[in-house]
């Protein structure tokens, strides 16, 4: 789609989009240099302003939801994997938590939340202030953010008091800045803070709009199907992060015990990273793990 071709059907894509968000179920690389992120600054708080893109195909979403599993097994190894119920297909780590889960093993459930799903979104923003790495502004970037950013996003566009107007965080002419705040609550990074700035256009130079609108990623590229591992291959992966613990190939009749993790184990910096930059949650997701746990199982066991 041109750039023409984009001013003149962008009211129509709102709808589009509004429609998206009750169907949302749609891989992260570290080494994307593409990838952004919001930063925790020195003194303990984080902050920058970005801008939604559209992307450049209406017919898609300008977000992907990406699920993975980060965790370390008893044997001090890590599994940070993409999850393939990603794109639809069976993953041995949500399988065997299921079997976990069902198993009414308390024990067993706990192992099964600390080896849950989490879930990332992707979309393209351009950066308009990072002060913590200013050579970002003004670059198109793909933003990594979570659950509480996405749900900002989803209530701009279906506000809940009959006073807000829904506004399409993702026009580049009647869209929104949004400014990160991130701080610490309860150990967790939070983003209660985050706000939409006024509905303006990015830019009043249709050059500028342009360019911006031509340099965006495509996203939906981070979900095709060869950017995830087989089922065998993430199945040999879990047996081998999991070592004896594993029982996923029988029956679960005894409670499974974890030996809590020591400083002697193989994990590298970057993996460590890779679990532990992802707490983005408040107190108020985290009391919910449970229930959100139930109904993914549930699901599992209608299908």
């Amino acid at each position: 789609m041109s750039f023409d071709d984009y001013l003149k059907n962008r009211t129509a894509q709102f709808d589009q989009l509004a429609q998206s968000l009750k169907q949302n179920t749609e891989t992260k690389s570290y080494d994307d240099d593409r990838i952004w992120k919001a930063r925790m600054g020195k003194d303990g708080t984080g902050y920058a302003v970005v801008r939604f893109l559209p992307g450049k195909d209406p017919s898609k979403t300008p977000w992907v939801t990406v699920y993975d599993h980060g965790f370390q097994g008893p044997t001090g190894k890590w599994y940070i994997e993409n999850s393939l119920t990603t794109i639809s297909q069976t993953d041995p780590v949500s399988e065997y938590n299921s079997k976990l889960w069902n198993s009414g093993i308390e024990a067993n459930k706990e192992i099964a939340r600390k080896q849950k799903r989490r879930t990332a979104y992707y979309a393209n923003v351009l950066v308009l202030n990072d002060p913590n790495d200013p050579s970002n502004e003004g670059k198109v970037k793909i933003f990594k953010f979570g659950q509480k950013i996405f749900e900002k996003l989803m209530s701009s566009m279906q506000p809940e008091f009959a006073d807000e107007d829904p506004i399409n965080p993702f026009d580049l002419i009647d869209g929104a800045n949004f400014r990160i705040k991130i701080k610490m609550v309860g150990g967790y990074w939070n983003y209660d803070a985050s706000t939409f700035e006024k509905v303006a256009p990015l830019s009043e130079t249709e050059d500028k709009l342009r360019a911006v609108f031509e340099a965006q990623h495509d996203v939906h590229d981070l979900i095709g199907e060869d950017k995830f591992k087989s089922y065998d291959e993430l199945k040999a992966k879990l047996i081998q992060v999991l070592g004896d613990d594993y029982q996923g190939d029988r029956p679960i009749e005894k409670q499974v015990e974890t030996p809590v993790p020591t400083a002697e184990t193989s994990t590298t910096e970057a993996e460590f990273a890779q679990v532990f930059e992802s707490k983005e949650t408040d107190t108020k997701a985290a009391a919910s793990d449970d229930d959100d746990l139930e109904d993914y199982f549930k699901s599992l066991a209608a299908d």
